[in-house]
């Protein structure tokens, strides 16, 4: 199955967004892959059965954001935030970036895929993504738009 939107929210809210301390990112871990395990799980439900996968999306959101929150370190997220948005800015399309720390093992790529501009004069594009934590891959794809300070942004 390919990666979905909301998991690629999910994995680089992490990434792009200001770095959390110790408990509150695992919470913001936990929160954030409940919200979007309940989203994603009510586009595969259907019928009777959209409760309960809404239900199991929550709890299997939940925790894997809360393992992947509090498996990033604040040196994590700073690594991948300067490539995430070093590719957006300067890669091809299809021009893959890496970054790693050495300290924790944690790695990832960002791959952007495509390039726009919207109807509005925005410049986007799409990416993928992969992170790599204790040996696990998250896997993902979205969209980032860039902001009138120069920064990329992830659309919803």
């Amino acid at each position: 199955m390919k990666p979905s939107k909301p998991l690629i929210v999910a994995t680089l809210c992490l990434a792009l967004a200001a770095c959390e301390q110790g408990k509150e990112k695992q919470t913001a871990g936990t929160l954030a892959g409940a919200g979007l395990g309940a989203l994603v799980g009510s586009q595969i439900g259907g019928g009777k059965g959209a409760l309960a996968a809404v239900a199991l999306g929550t709890l299997a959101g939940a925790w894997a954001g809360s393992e992947i929150g509090k498996s990033l370190d604040k040196a994590d997220k700073a690594y991948a935030q300067r490539t995430a948005q070093d590719a957006l800015e300067y890669n091809k399309s299809g021009q893959t970036s890496t970054w790693r720390n050495p300290d924790s093992g944690h790695s990832g790529t960002v791959t952007p895929t495509s390039t726009y501009r919207t109807s509005e004069g925005s410049d986007c594009r799409e990416f993928e993504t992969n992170i790599y934590v204790d040996g696990k891959q998250e896997k993902g794809v979205g969209t980032a738009c860039r902001q009138p300070d120069g920064t990329w942004k992830i659309q919803s």
